[in-house]
């Protein structure tokens, strides 16, 4: 552990400072040369598998109140919608027919990554007996990661612009994409022990399956867990059921020490998984009660620096790695180089 301008004490548990005193990238420096080159050795068929959902997918905001699927827009030329516009039309020669759009995206939406900046805790850091708000590594609310105090510059912007911006000027999703998001990844195959349960898999569970299918978890490995959450969004074709995606697939019991500990050891670089939030929401009742989302948020975000995947569609990639007696496969999944920002969308690609 290095000195560290930001903060006098760090969580118990965390490798705050570990990489460094600005260290922005947490468990991603464990995706090595070396673990690129063991992910490529994974690829035998050339076969490639796309786990991300649809962008418009789940479909309304049933998962997610504040959340809503993207709006995809043509740009504006000469006064009309640029889509299938004819240029140069006083020209009965020119033949360019053009269509030009824009998006406007709520980055956590769909399939995605978080960002460090995602989330943060309230831990005395400073060591002068008082809690405030702090991010990973320390970094801080209003100087690291800023936004607007307006209402008005928040949501979706009633014209073409905005007037206010966020920005994370530290933890931004930009910092993962610069690292370059590829290397081995592990497939745990919960769907196929626990089917659509909807049971919370603590570790001594989580041991078992892993025991049953072979899995090995080696360090800077990305650890991907199949529930077949995703799959049955899928299924309710953009019209998701509150009751059913509530009560419905396995997802990892964030109030068991032994799992968090598990976390820690295994040396894993990114916990993906294809249901909403990796662990049961909200968690059980227990200690870390004050933490909504104790294992994906404060353990992996805050604690630890381990990017979290989420909503990704693991279930075709999943049920060929199963038949073919395999779970390990080279994963390429950068984030977009969007500064600032903090989540993206991503498009991961799987390589058998």
């Amino acid at each position: 552990m290095t000195s560290n301008p930001r903060w006098k004490q760090r969580p118990p548990g965390s490798n705050w400072g570990d990489f460094g005193p600005d260290d922005q990238q947490g468990r991603m420096n464990l995706i090595t040369p070396a673990k690129v080159r063991q992910g490529v050795a994974e690829v035998h068929e050339g076969i490639t598998f796309c786990l991300s959902l649809p962008l418009d997918f789940p479909g309304g905001n049933v998962l997610n109140p504040r959340r809503h699927p993207p709006v995809v827009r043509p740009t504006v030329r000469n006064g009309r919608p640029n889509m299938n516009y004819r240029l140069f039309q006083d020209d009965p020669d020119a033949s360019d027919v053009i269509s030009d759009d824009l998006v406007v995206m709520h980055l956590q939406y769909s399939t995605q990554w978080d960002s460090f900046a995602h989330v943060g805790q309230l831990f005395d850091a400073d060591g002068d007996g008082f809690p405030e708000p702090v991010y990973y590594n320390g970094f801080k609310p209003d100087e690291h990661v800023v936004g607007p105090s307006d209402v008005k510059d928040a949501g979706v912007p009633s014209g073409l612009l905005p007037r206010g911006s966020s920005q994370a000027r530290a933890l931004g999703i930009e910092t993962m994409a610069e690292h370059g998001v590829q290397g081995r990844a592990v497939m745990i195959d919960l769907h196929a022990h626990f089917g659509r349960q909807h049971i919370a898999v603590g570790y001594d569970q989580l041991m078992r399956v892993i025991e049953a299918d072979q899995v090995v978890v080696e360090t800077g490995d990305m650890v991907c867990l199949h529930t077949g959450f995703a799959q049955m969004l899928l299924e309710m074709n953009k019209q998701p059921d509150a009751h059913t995606a509530e009560h419905s697939c396995t997802s990892l019991d964030g109030r068991d020490a032994k799992l968090l500990q598990w976390i820690t050891d295994s040396g894993l670089s990114c916990l993906i998984a294809d249901n909403y939030a990796v662990e049961a929401t909200p968690a059980r009742k227990g200690h870390l009660l004050g933490c909504w989302a104790p294992l994906p948020h404060e353990h992996c975000l805050f604690k630890l620096g381990i990017h979290l995947g989420e909503i990704w569609h693991l279930t075709p990639l999943a049920n060929w790695l199963r038949a073919h007696g395999r779970n390990r496969f080279l994963l390429t999944a950068p984030p977009l180089r969007l500064p600032g920002a903090v989540g993206s969308p991503a498009t991961p690609i799987a390589t058998v």
